[in-house]
Parts: C-alpha cells; sequence; structure tokens
C-alpha cells in the first residue's frame, strides 16, 4: 500500500482525538455526503483511526454515484473499514442493524444555486435531513451530527465582526437565493424537533471557511480559486474589491473539531466551526502568492469605494473553546503551503490536475 500523502494531518487528527473513538469499537456509523470536503476529511480520519488505534469500526458512506467516489479517492472507497452504500438521501433505503451514531453532511455549499436548480436545492436539503433523522430514529442511533453553515446567520449589521451562536438574525426569505441558507436553518430546526418527539441528541455544526487537501479549487470558494490560479502559474484574480474578510480553519482542524462536536458536543447545541482570525480577501491573495513556488502577481478587479461597509464573514468560536476545547491549531499560512503541496503531488501523478479531485 502506498503511503498516505495526509499521513502528517492524519497523525495531527488522531493526536487529538484519541482518547475518543473507543464508543466506536466494533460498531458501525452512517455518514451521508461522504464524497464533499467535510466528507473526505472525516473518512480519512476515520480509516486512519481504525488502522492505528484499531477500533474494528465501519463506516456506511451514501452516495448516489460509487465510480464518482471511487475516482476521486480510490483508497478510501477501498478501505476494509468504509462501505458504501448506493442511495439519494432524500429517499436511501435504510441499512439494516443498529448504528451508533449518523453523521449527515449531505448537500454542499459547492451546489450552484440557479433558477433551475432553486427546488431541488430545497429539498434535497430538507426533505434529505428529515431522511437522515427518520433513519437515526430507526435504527436506535441516539447521536446525530448534523453539518451546517455559518450562512444561517445571513448578512450581518456592520456593528458584527464576530458572530457568535446567540445572534437571532437570518437569511432574506423574501429572495429565493437564500435557498441554501433558509434550508440549513431549517434543518437545525429539524433537529430540535427529532430531539423533542424521539429523544434523539442531535449536535450541529455550523461551518464558516475552510482550506485543505480536498477543497474544490473551481466553484466559488476565494482561496481555492486564488490556489488555482497559482498552480496553473497564472496571476491570481480578485474578482471584486478584495475588501470582504473571511477566516480559514485547515481540513486536519476540521477533523478534529468534527469529531469532537461528534463525540462530546452538548444535545441540542450548534457550534461555530472555524477560525476567528480575519483576513480580507485582498491579503489571502497576497498570501497564496506569497506561498505559491511561482510567487504570481495579484489582479483586483475594482476598487473599494470609501463610503461602503466592509462585509465580514468570521465566527467567534468562544463556545467551541469554552466547552469542548477547540481552537484552530495550524495557521492559514501553513494550510494553503499544505493544500498546495497536496495538489502539486496530485498533478504530478496525473490524478485530477488543479479541478475539484
Amino acid at each position: 500500500m502506498e503511503p498516505n500523502p495526509l499521513a502528517a494531518d492524519l497523525d495531527h487528527v488522531l493526536a487529538h482525538t484519541s482518547g475518543l473513538w473507543e464508543e466506536l469499537r466494533g460498531r458501525r456509523i452512517f455518514i451521508t455526503g461522504g464524497t464533499g470536503f467535510f466528507g473526505c476529511w472525516l473518512l480519512e480520519s476515520f480509516a486512519w483511526a481504525n488502522e492505528h488505534l484499531g477500533i474494528n469500526a465501519t463506516a456506511e458512506v451514501l452516495t448516489r454515484d460509487p465510480a464518482v467516489f471511487r475516482n476521486k479517492a480510490p483508497h478510501l472507497a477501498a478501505h476494509p473499514s468504509i462501505r458504501l452504500r448506493v442511495g439519494d438521501v432524500r429517499n436511501f433505503q435504510f441499512p439494516e442493524g443498529e448504528f451508533a451514531g449518523v453523521i449527515h453532511a449531505a448537500t454542499q455549499s459547492t451546489v450552484k444555486v440557479t433558477r433551475d436548480t432553486l427546488i431541488e436545492n430545497l429539498d434535497t436539503i430538507v426533505s434529505g435531513t428529515r431522511r437522515a433523522l427518520d433513519f437515526t430514529v430507526a435504527c436506535g442511533a441516539s447521536r446525530f451530527l448534523l453539518t451546517s453553515s455559518g450562512a444561517v446567520y445571513g448578512r450581518l449589521p456592520e456593528t458584527v465582526t464576530h458572530v457568535g451562536e446567540e445572534y437571532q438574525g437570518g437569511p432574506d426569505v423574501s429572495n429565493p437565493f437564500s435557498v441554501y441558507a433558509e434550508s440549513k436553518r431549517l434543518a437545525e430546526l429539524q433537529c430540535a424537533i427529532y430531539r423533542h418527539c424521539h429523544g434523539l441528541e442531535p449536535r450541529i455544526a455550523r461551518g464558516f471557511a475552510f482550506v485543505g487537501p480536498y477543497l474544490p479549487l473551481d466553484v466559488h470558494f476565494a482561496v481555492g480559486n486564488f490556489i488555482r490560479d497559482a498552480l496553473a502559474g497564472q496571476p491570481i484574480r480578485v474578482q471584486g474589491d478584495g475588501t470582504p474578510r473571511r477566516s480559514y480553519l485547515y481540513g486536519a482542524d476540521l477533523a478534529v473539531w468534527l469529531w469532537t462536536i461528534f463525540f462530546r458536543g452538548q444535545s441540542g447545541r450548534a457550534y461555530n466551526v472555524g477560525s476567528e482570525e480575519a483576513i480580507s480577501i485582498g491579503e489571502l491573495a497576497e498570501l497564496v502568492s506569497r506561498v505559491s513556488h511561482t510567487k504570481p502577481p495579484v489582479q483586483i478587479a475594482a476598487r473599494h469605494s470609501g463610503g461602503s461597509a466592509v462585509e465580514w464573514y468570521v465566527p467567534s468560536t468562544r463556545r467551541a473553546l469554552r466547552e469542548l476545547g477547540l481552537r484552530p491549531m495550524i495557521g492559514l499560512d501553513e494550510g494553503v503551503r499544505r493544500t498546495m503541496q497536496w495538489y502539486s503531488s496530485r498533478i504530478a501523478n496525473g490524478d485530477g490536475g488543479a479541478q475539484s479531485p
């Protein structure tokens, strides 16, 4: 077997979660969305824990297209602790037997929302979450993790820079293109209802922005687009004025946070998942250029008008730190470097180039 290029990252995950895995010894978990960014990091770390801790656990992974998954991550698809199950999250057949828990990570924010897909986007998130919750009831697994999104907070007022879980704002429901954010809100509400009616123990991880291996480079993620440009030896293009502020959590830290919330998060509790270290999109482009071997120039499309407010999308993670001891451990510079190194290796091996893996 070839060495795993993520070995150092997975050792990092294991070092910070080693005390959690015993609860899965000899048991099964069910994961939806296993082919996405979150899902791949969950499966990489799950397989690593099986190999290095000998917990003899199994992950059954729901996928609509096993061939796509095998092409994207053949070592995961072939791993003895991972079993692929074909089905649509909205109507999949329930596997038989008991499960220790369910992680519902389907419906990634990479899905493009268009006029023709609005209803499908809504149905996939809402009906898919209910189906996953119904399965959790049927299989006797009280523990349930929903991967939600910081989008549930909607557009933040100028006075809010680091948004906390107690913030009561929300998306604009008169705008049909708020469907992703509003559907995630409804998914969270469904968790509360099933906790009240069925005694489930749902935990919610509200993800913000991330960087790391498996991050798509060909969608609307700025850091992914910048890395793509740099790897291609092209100028890094910033489409706007570069002033919006974001923060980025590295994939290995993400895995630590998700498993910790799954095992130790309070039932019915939502946790912001991300970094508090804000950086402007323009500064991010310069950082990617600096980390890149080619040092490409940065091109910013527009100038910022002095009177307009700066948009923030940065979490407060005090709850995760206070209740679960979670904090970012791998800095953004290092995270970008590792991501570029991973993609460069894939390019060298002919494994998909600088596109989404």
